[in-house]
Order: C-alpha cells, then sequence, then structure tokens
C-alpha cells in the first residue's frame, strides 16, 4: 500500500531542525516507495527523550532515518565513540550520531545525562528494548538520563501491518522508575513491529 502522503506530522515551533531540500526529499521518496508513513503531532519541548519501539529488525532504522530526513528534525542518537572515523564518522555525525564513551565517569548513562542537562535543545532518540530480540526487561537508560535531567518521555512507535511510524503519548516520569516503564511499556502494547510487539 503507497501513501500520498507520507508525513503527517505536527512539529511545534521550537522543534530542532536540519538538513537541506535534497535530504528532505530523499526522505520522503524512502518512505513513498516503502509505502510507509509517518503520523502524530510533537510535543512543544526543546528537551526531548524519544522512545522507538518495538524495535524488532534492522528495517526500523532504515525507516525511522528516513522519517527523520523527511521532516528535517534534529534528533541525536548514540554511538560507540570508536565508529565516529573516517566517512563513516561524517556520515554518522550528519545523520545526528553522538559519540559517546562508556568509560566516562558515570558511564554512557553519566556522560549522557550531562549532556542532556546542559543542553538547550536536545531531542534524543532511544531504543528501550535495547536489541531486536524479544526481551523481558527493558533498558532502564532512557529513564536515569530523562528523569535527573527533568525532560519529558515521547513514544513513538514502529506499527509494520500497516506501515506506520507514530508519535503518540507524552510521559512526565515520576520517582518510581519500575513504574514508569511498566505503564510506557503497556502503552505500547498495540504496536507490531516487523517480527514481534512489546509484549
Amino acid at each position: 500500500m503507497r501513501h500520498r502522503q507520507p508525513l503527517q506530522v505536527h512539529l511545534p515551533e521550537c522543534t530542532p531542525r536540519t538538513h537541506g531540500p535534497v535530504a528532505r526529499w530523499i526522505g520522503r521518496s524512502v518512505l513513498r516507495l516503502g509505502g510507509w508513513r509517518m503520523i502524530g503531532a510533537f510535543p512543544a519541548h526543546r528537551r526531548l527523550m524519544i522512545l522507538a519501539a518495538p524495535h524488532s529488525s534492522g528495517w526500523d532504522a532504515v525507516w525511522g532515518l528516513a522519517a527523520k530526513l523527511g521532516l528535517g528534525l534534529d534528533i541525536k542518537f548514540m554511538a560507540k565513540a570508536e565508529l565516529f572515523v573516517g566517512p563513516l564518522g561524517w556520515l554518522l555525525t550528519w545523520l545526528g550520531g553522538i559519540p559517546t564513551n562508556r568509560s566516562a565517569p558515570g558511564g554512557l548513562v553519566g556522560e549522557m545525562t550531562r549532556t542532556m542537562a546542559e543542553s538547550e535543545t536536545l531531542w534524543l532518540v532511544v531504543a528501550p528494548e535495547g536489541t531486536r530480540r524479544r526481551v523481558e526487561r527493558w533498558k532502564s537508560g532512557f529513564w536515569r538520563i530523562a528523569r535527573p535531567s527533568d525532560v519529558p518521555v515521547v513514544c513513538a512507535y514502529f506499527h509494520y501491518p500497516d506501515r506506520t511510524i507514530g508519535v503518540g503519548e507524552v510521559f512526565e516520569l515520576s520517582e518510581d522508575m519500575q513504574a514508569d516503564i511498566a505503564r510506557i511499556r503497556a502503552w505500547y502494547r498495540p504496536w507490531v513491529g516487523k517480527h514481534r510487539s512489546c509484549d
């Protein structure tokens, strides 16, 4: 099924933007050719933790990056610092990659918490499952970055049955990490990835 309007997303004025018209055309073309669309509305926050789930296939990155390019969004993601060398490093930086050092004081979470807290504008995307395989427990890194930085969490989902990437619920985090992760994971239950859901 092909969608004539692949991007039906509301963007607030504070949305971090990047990329030019050529990159936006490429992103929209990839979505259109794949029959994908993106729907929903991003909240008006300069700092935002974006969750992407269910993450069950390498294709999630293809469609997610196409949507990011198509909208011209400056959404960041984390990658190992060792990857940021040569042409690959240039490409990762252009796509929004942030080099991370796991040996930094406080580890990866500590490093990203400082980066988030010190940034005036930062939209960061994380796959809470941490792997494409089914997991019993989600990684807590997103919570441990967002909560100390007082950053809300917005849930973006992949729904392969109708080839939709959606921007959905916004969660304000509490002091109870396990309860927050449980209610966010419960919100994801209706959405089905390429190989599985979040259940």
